[in-house]
């Protein structure tokens, strides 16, 4: 089965590859397969943004038989689910991580430290030629700090404190992240799915 990845993003790809590479005869992502599309992440749910993705990237690539897509963000009790869907575009469209953490920061000022509960989530969707959708979503819990620590990671990672590992994910290494994370734990479901398929 040929895999089309819905991203450019490397990171991402390797942990794709590494969790579920063995279901696909061969993965490429958008840029590799010469794909320039640009889906309109309008849902309002993680999981509607990426099936969206999947999608609309399965359809504009006739050659693959299975596209898939993530969508993910932080999710924040005390803001009512914010940032969500609007995770990356928190401070306005063409903002970056820092201002959107100096937001976060901002809305979140007088709240104290037993209410500054929040979690990480990735949906994944698998979308296959005459078949249903797989749809799983992972998530991470943690709490948000009141300033940054760590340099690795990226988007929100310097604000999340995970306790299991006492660091924030920007002071976890890549393979400490990949072992915890949302999106490995969104990953592992989708394997779930694929392996409860086969039998």
């Amino acid at each position: 089965m040929k895999l089309i990845i819905a991203s450019n993003n490397a990171h991402k790809v390797r942990e794709i590859e590494q969790i579920v590479g063995d279901y696909f005869t061969e993965m490429k992502t958008l840029r590799e397969a010469g794909l320039e599309i640009d889906v309109v992440e309008d849902g309002t749910t993680f999981e509607e943004n990426a099936r969206k993705k999947a999608v609309e990237v399965l359809a504009a690539a006739p050659e693959f038989d299975a596209a898939l897509a993530d969508d993910s963000g932080l999710i924040v009790d005390a803001l009512n689910g914010a940032p969500g869907v609007y995770s990356a575009r928190y401070a306005g469209e063409g903002h970056d991580d820092a201002a959107n953490n100096k937001k976060l920061l901002e809305d979140m000022d007088n709240v104290p430290e037993v209410l500054r509960t929040c979690r990480f989530a990735s949906s994944i969707v698998l979308a296959r030629r005459g078949m249903e959708p797989i749809t799983v979503i992972g998530y991470a819990e943690g709490t948000l700090l009141r300033e940054p620590r760590g340099e690795n990671g990226f988007g929100y990672d310097p604000l999340f404190w995970y306790a299991p590992l006492n660091k924030t994910f920007a002071e976890l290494t890549a393979d400490e992240k990949n072992s915890v994370s949302h999106r490995s734990r969104s990953l592992a479901l989708l394997k779930e799915a694929l392996e409860a398929e086969k039998q």
